[in-house]
Parts: C-alpha cells; structure tokens; sequence
C-alpha cells in the first residue's frame, strides 16, 4: 500500500474524503429552506450521521485493526460530548439575539463550515505541538484541566442568559458595519437599497435618521453569527487537546471531528428539546475533560520517565461511554429540583 504524510494508505485518505464531502454537502443542503426542524425530523436525522460515522468506524476496522478503530470512535465520542456545552453556549446566544426558531438552522449552517475550518488549522497546529516531544503533552494536559475546572466554576451559571453586547466579536462587528437593529428576513447584511426599503416602512419611522450612511448595515442574525463563530474558536482550542489525547495521528484526530461536527445541526435540536432532561450531562462531559488530562500527563510522564503505566484505546473507549452513560443514567434517576423551587 501507498502510504502518504498522514501515516495512512492513500485508499484510506480518499475513503474519508469522499465520505466527509459527500456527508458535508448532504448536511449543508439538506435544510437549506428557513422552515423549523421538528423532533421527530431532527433524531432521524442525528441517527443518520451516527451511522456515517459507525460506518467509517467499520472501515478502519476492517481495513486497519480494532485498536485504530477504536481510537476513531473514541475521538468521535469525545467531541460529540463536548460539543454539548458549546450546543448550550449557542442556546444561550440565540436567546439573547431573539433568533426565531425558523432561521436558527441557517445560522448553524455557518456555524459547521467554521467549525470545519477552524478543526481543520487547530489539529494542524496541535499534532505539530505534540511533535516537538512529551513536555507538550504535559502542556496540553494542563490546557484540558484548565478548561474542566472553568466549566465546573461555571456550573451554576447555565440558567442566566448573558449579555452578548460586550462581546468582543459583537463590539468588532458594529465598528465594521453599522447595527441595524430588526430582523430582516434571513438576511445578515443590508445593502443601503434595502435599508431605505425598511425606513420606509411606517413601524420603522422612529429609526429615520439615526443610522449613518455606508454601504452595508448589519443585522442581529450577522452580529449573532459572529459572536458564535468567535465561541467555536475559543471552543476549538479546548476541544482540539483533548481529541488529540486520544490519537496524535491527524487523520483520526481531523476526521472523528468531522463526523461528530457534521451532525451539530440537528443534535442542536434534540438537545434544545431535551435540555431539561439532561441535567447532569454537563457534569458527566467536565469528569470527560478532567479523565483525558489525566490520560495527556500519564503519556507524558510515561515517555520522560518510563513507569509503564498507560491507558489503551480500547479502555479508554469504555471509560469515555461509561461516563456518558452516567451522566445520562443519573439525569434520568436524579432530575434537578433545586431548578423547580428556585421557580
């Protein structure tokens, strides 16, 4: 076999490029309208992109063993997992913007090409990083547990809505274009043409006047997708350490991102619909967080030190399910109540 810079078979390159382009083009066509996603549509759909992914799980099965099989899934499973507080940022942010439920997949559309994007440059830097040598990973290790405990800090804080105006990408945004303040349609920018259309309208006469002239004006759908684009970057820096825990072959790493990114859209809807169901799942992905730290410093220590004492692919698998299924377990058996009496 043909083998290339990514330490894997050509054959194997082409199969995940295919499969990623043909399963990008499919997500990000297949709800292209401005019509709600419902329930029902959203977990058939999120089953879907499991099955791609399974199904690539399987070909690197057969192709290359259990033990790199295992590590996809498990770098999948992870992402997946913490995708779940970023889900619940990006909650947050629509609340506050006021985005109806019927734009809100057209916003998320974006949000999967920079996310895409944004891996792709992570992973690149990340597995270069690791390459200069264990101390790294020590590095990274502390990344990871940095960022578990700022989630368990801000475990009592999922409730209140933040204000997004002192947002950095926000203040960034209107100094480039000016705010206008309505939703127009889905459009993210209005040219002048379109401005004067909407002043001219007898509800919008209190805003003649108060808007300088340029070219093009902002509305909240773009100033919300900036603040979200910016939230996947700062999220992207944590979550890239920890995939990378797992494999430091940027195949695996790149592509068990892809797959779980690919099915954000209409996860984001399961979750929006079950949030209150969830409750102790944000706790169960922090246990996540603070395990591959734990896994980055034993690999690290173990190459500088040789004690001999690492986790396999496979076990680190179960670990990773076994949390989650924990986490899921627990919400189901112990829902919150201090939620309800604080109401």
């Amino acid at each position: 076999m043909i083998h290339n810079s990514l330490g894997f078979p050509i054959e194997t390159v082409i199969v995940f490029i295919v499969l990623a382009l043909t399963a990008i083009v499919i997500d990000l066509y297949a709800h292209h309208n401005d019509k709600p996603i419902n329930l029902k549509n959203a977990v058939l759909w999120s089953l879907f992109w499991i099955a791609v992914a399974l199904g690539f799980t399987l070909y690197l099965y057969l192709h290359h063993g259990s033990a790199i099989a295992s590590l996809f899934i498990t770098g999948y499973v992870l992402e997946k997992a913490l995708s779940v507080d970023n889900l619940f940022v990006i909650m947050a942010i629509f609340s506050w913007f006021s985005v109806p439920e019927n734009y809100r997949h057209r916003l998320l559309y974006w949000g999967v090409i920079g996310a895409i994007i944004f891996r792709a440059i992570f992973v690149i830097i990340g597995t270069g990083l690791l390459a200069l040598g264990p101390w790294m990973e020590l590095v990274f290790s502390v990344i990871v547990a940095f960022t578990g405990l700022m989630m368990l800090k801000n475990q009592g804080e999922n409730e209140e809505i933040k204000d997004y105006s002192n947002h950095f990408a926000y203040r960034i945004a209107k100094r480039i274009f000016p705010a206008y303040p309505k939703i127009v349609g889905h459009h993210f920018l209005l040219t002048s043409k379109q401005l004067d259309q909407e002043l001219a309208k007898p509800e919008n006469s209190n805003l003649i006047g108060k808007l300088p002239k340029r070219a093009l004006y902002a509305t909240p759908l773009f100033l919300c997708i900036t603040v979200i684009e910016l939230s996947d970057v700062m999220f992207a820096f944590d979550s890239v350490p920890a995939v990378i825990a797992v494999s430091q072959e940027p195949l695996i790493v790149y592509s068990a991102m892809i797959f779980a990114i690919l099915g954000l859209r209409t996860m984001y809807f399961v979750l929006e619909a079950m949030k209150q169901y969830l409750v102790h799942l944000g706790k169960a992905v922090i246990c996540l967080l603070f395990f591959i730290a734990i896994k980055l410093a034993l690999n690290a220590s173990n190459h500088l030190f040789g004690h001999g004492i690492d986790i396999s692919p496979i076990t680190s698998l179960y670990i990773v399910l076994g949390i989650l299924a924990i986490g899921i377990i627990a919400s189901i058996i112990w829902p919150e109540k201090d939620h309800h009496k604080a109401d």
